[in-house]
């Protein structure tokens, strides 16, 4: 009973594996091993294992499983074979040619083993005249590079260049670092040339990249304090390229952490989780460290943002996280702050303090429990009590803008920080200050505390009057912009509810003017400019203030040349304003039942403003347009910034779903890099961010050639996204947007077609071809249409036991033309492709000969040459169905069709009878007819 059970698995794998279920083949083959299989059949399924893994591209595991089997049956060719593939993609080509020797040993006759053994031979001689070409080249850059008399020479800067393209390949790479490469390249650190410490960087990485053993041995030669401490250096060049290093080795260990020590090539290394701590704590130690560049205290922050949080909540495992709030959560503070003045404090950017909130809201989100976060609370509660109440007046200025930095970031922290004893009042008493950095610090707390639930009532009473009096009497700008935007903040509470007006009728109108006049001075800097932003943000929720923005084209024009420049905090701020004019925020009509009930039961109900409605926001989103705001976007999209945050993209992506709502604003969106702006906002982010890229990105599909809009491999890309789009999660227009985009691109090549399957898309376009929707089952039945020119669907059309072929057969004779004409279309393509089905036809249901008749008499000629060319299949396909046709009213339908005008129908008619006469089924009349 084991052994018959055994053998059906087997069986089951292989009609599995033969219709491209890899995943569900290499199921039923370990469901079989775990019945206590012979080691023969062990032997088999083993090798059926690897197939399975060669399929699905997980090397390392087809090696494993080959070697399996290699253990079971030394002399199993197809298990050599299969391993020989395997150490073939992962580099491995001298232990690959020695499986393959085996096999053509074993069947000498064997064409396709001397082919493989040929290529694999080619390769490594190439390899070996290339490693020993390297030799001599590599000696003699370093010797150009550390020349003294060639300082500044083009030949040096050749040899510089041709260095880092070296270390790009692994091969080269491992050539440099066998070449005592790593001390040559702390020589040229040393030098503390830019250039030469540019290229010194940039070769690391190639050193580095994807290779833990040599990620490991570099720091151990270099020191991680010395690597950590080039982010430091003045020059903003030098530190983007250590940051970037940085990132590369931190990927190096962890994936070496993840898979148990092993490096690319195979070597046992000391712990990487070890050395994962040593650079993190180097970094941390970087933050508070005096003559530290700002820029480099930014790429310090935004390597802790990338490496420490985990980047999955699936993962249970955040103890890197605990253990950087135990030993750096202070240092974090320090820098989220940090003042401008005095002199002495640490050097900081505009975007220092923004990058700190960020990290501090990363690490408070990967906290799992209750107990994790109260430590996050009494940590930071301890640091802001300890400058309070310790430290005189700049304590008390230290203590308050570190409240702001966390009311920025985990503002769960912000807000009971803002419960210490005296903390509020003394930021409303130093806003009255004469002093303009005391006034700033304040100000700017009132503001972030504004927003926050738990204060609003308090600051609305105690807040609004003051900050009128500084908006009015103050003579510092600085000051009147902090406090306008305060005003905005708290006058924009109602949202875009109409009702719910903060402000006397035109107040917000000449707050937002006054904004617009500030942010179109160029005198001021874009630090201050930033603030009148924040202002617009909130503002522009009314719908006045929109049309008054959007005929601004200074202001407009102004807006997208700061969200250029490297003020990065005022990004979110930009993407805010842009969400509100283009109302791209979800709004769903409220029910007018239930707001005849709310009005009974005197509830308050939120009205729309009246230039909400949809031809107000279509005006609107066109004068953006034409203002140039896709470019602007587009800019904002590549920003490498930690303030680029996932809430961030996810306005990005709600702008560009509102940009290419109309078909005619595509090519436009196309034109200024909107298609490949919308790649990398579809593929990371918030659910709901991705989800709207993904959806604009169907819209272009749908409407432009996408080889044009998304050219070379870009193309590729897209495919992912719109299958996300499938998800049961999403709408019935996302749905449906999804299989037209799909439908556009499974029609181009075949590439793109095996990518789609490859995604797993087929299940999901099958189950929407059961549709209630009839759009969204004809899109599916369309895209079902196009992707039948793949094997890999037309074997699913032709296994046992399915009804794929009976609702093509089925759908043919519905009355929706649309849904007939695609269907009818992919049973002329697979009874083209595959004659076995034509046979089949007649089986799935007796309407089979009437579903026939009716696309032939079809007053449609496209679906009347869909039926005409699958009759002409099941014609040529056999006699017997050929004969079934004939003695039915096809024959004569068959003999008016032929005597029409000249034509593809007239065409394939002709082609039937003349079949069904070769057949003897039968006979021409007297004029050879």
């Amino acid at each position: 009973m084991t052994a018959s059970s055994v053998e059906q698995l087997r069986k089951d794998g292989n009609e599995l594996f033969k219709c491209g279920d890899y995943e569900g083949a290499l199921t039923a083959y370990t469901q079989a091993l775990g019945l206590g299989a012979t080691p023969q059949d062990q032997a088999i399924l083993h090798r059926n294992r690897a197939a399975c893994h060669l399929k699905l591209e997980d090397y390392n595991k087809a090696e494993t499983e080959a070697s399996k089997a290699i253990e079971k049956d030394g002399g199993d060719v197809k298990a050599l074979y299969r391993r020989s593939q395997a150490l073939e993609k992962l580099g491995r080509l001298d232990q690959a040619v020695l499986d393959l020797q085996r096999c053509v040993s074993l069947e000498p006759k064997n064409k396709v083993f001397q082919e493989a053994l040929r290529n694999i031979g080619g390769q490594i001689q190439e390899k070996v005249r290339y490693m020993s070409s390297t030799d001599a080249k590599v000696e003699q850059m370093f010797q150009i590079l550390l020349d003294p008399q060639e300082k500044g020479t083009e030949k040096k800067q050749k040899a510089s260049q041709n260095l880092v393209v070296l270390a790009r390949e692994d091969a080269g790479a491992e050539k440099i670092f066998r070449s005592n490469g790593v001390q040559l390249l702390q020589r040229l650190l040393d030098t503390g040339e830019t250039d030469l410490m540019l290229a010194a960087l940039r070769t690391l990485v190639g050193i580095c990249s994807e290779h833990q053993s040599r990620t490991v041995a570099t720091l151990s030669v270099l020191g991680t304090r010395r690597v950590v401490s080039i982010l430091g250096v003045e020059s903003q060049a030098v530190s983007l390229a250590a940051c970037h290093l940085l990132q590369v080795m931190f990927d190096a260990l962890k994936e070496g952490a993840k898979k148990g020590f092993r490096g690319k090539e195979g070597a046992i290394i000391v712990d990487p989780a070890r050395e994962l701590k040593v650079l993190i704590s180097n970094l941390l130690d970087l933050l508070t460290e005096a003559g530290v560049s700002g820029q480099g205290r930014d790429n310090a922050l935004t390597l802790l943002i990338k490496v420490v949080p985990r980047k999955s909540f699936k993962d249970p495992n955040n103890s890197l996280t605990l253990w950087v709030i135990d030993q750096g959560l202070k240092k974090i503070l320090e820098v989220g702050g940090s003042l401008q003045e005095p002199p002495g404090e640490l050097t900081v950017t505009g975007n220092s303090r923004m990058s700190a909130s960020i990290l501090l809201s990363k690490l408070f989100d990967d906290l799992k429990c209750d107990a994790e976060r109260e430590n996050f609370h009494r940590l930071c509660e301890n640091y802001i009590r300890s400058w309070f109440e310790d430290h005189g007046l700049a304590g008390k200025l230290r203590a308050i803008q570190t409240v702001s930095c966390l009311l920025q970031g985990p503002c769960d922290a912000g807000n009971r920080a803002l419960e210490l004893s005296g903390v509020m009042e003394s930021v409303i008493a130093l806003c009255a200050s004469e002093r303009e950095e005391e006034q700033l610090v304040a100000v700017e707390a009132l503001i972030h505390a504004a927003g926050k639930a738990k204060r609003a009532s308090f600051i609305t009473a105690n807040g609004v009057s003051l900050l009128k009096d500084l908006y009015k009497r103050s003579e510092k700008d600085s000051i009147r912009i902090r406090a306008l935007v305060g005003l905005c903040k708290l006058g924009s509470a109602g949202g875009t509810d109409f009702s719910m007006k903060q402000f006397a009728e035109g107040s917000t109108l000449k707050l937002a003017k006054q904004c617009r006049k500030w942010l179109c001075n160029e005198q001021i800097d874009a630090g201050t400019r930033r603030w009148a932003v924040e202002g617009l943000a909130y503002l522009t929720f009314d719908a006045d203030v929109k049309e008054e923005f959007v005929e601004d084209e200074a202001a407009l024009k102004a807006l997208f040349q700061l969200s250029r420049s490297e003020e990065r905090s005022v990004l979110f701020a930009v993407a805010s304003a842009l969400v509100n004019c283009t109302n791209s925020y979800d709004y769903e009509e409220p029910d007018p039942k239930m707001v005849e009930l709310a009005k009974y039961a005197k509830q308050h109900v939120p009205e729309q403003h009246p230039k909400d409605k949809p031809s107000f926001v279509r005006a609107r989103v066109k004068k953006l347009l034409a203002a140039g705001v896709v470019s602007a976007v587009t800019c904002m999209v590549k920003a490498d910034s930690p303030v680029l945050t996932n809430s961030c993209r996810e306005l990005l992506s709600r702008v560009f779903l509102a940009l290419v709502e109309e078909a005619e604003d595509r090519g436009t969106v196309v034109a200024q890099g909107g298609g490949k702006a919308l790649l990398p906002l579809a593929l990371e982010g918030t659910d709901v961010g991705q989800t709207k890229a993904a959806q604009a990105l169907a819209k272009l599909t749908i409407t432009s050639n996408p080889e044009m809009t998304f050219p070379g491999e870009r193309v590729y890309e897209v495919v992912r996204p719109l299958v996300s789009l499938l998800h049961l999660n999403c709408s019935g227009l996302q749905n449906f947007e999804a299989l037209m985009a799909l439908t556009n691109l499974a029609g181009i090549s075949e590439r793109l077609r095996q990518k789609i399957l490859k995604e797993k898309a087929v299940p999901m376009i099958e189950g929407y071809m059961f549709e209630d929707h009839e759009l969204i089952r004809r899109a599916a039945t369309e895209c079902m249409c196009n992707l039948a020119m793949s094997k890999e669907v037309q074997d699913l059309f032709e296994a046992e036991g399915n009804d794929r072929l009976k609702l093509l057969v089925l759908y043919s004779g519905e009355d929706d033309e649309l849904l007939r004409r695609a269907a009818a279309g992919g049973l002329a393509m697979l009874t083209s492709m595959r004659p076995s089905l034509c046979n089949r036809i007649p089986q799935v249901t007796t309407h089979w000969l009437e579903i026939l008749q009716s696309l032939l008499l079809s007053p449609n000629q496209e679906l009347q040459h869909r039926g005409a060319v699958v009759v002409l299949n099941m014609v040529e396909a056999s006699r017997e169905t050929a004969s079934t046709l004939m003695e039915s009213e096809v024959l004569e339908i068959l003999s008016v069709l032929a005597k029409g005008p000249a034509g593809p129908v007239t065409k394939a008619a002709t082609a039937c009878l003349g079949k069904a006469v070769e057949y003897g089924l039968i006979k021409p009349n007297q004029d050879g007819e």
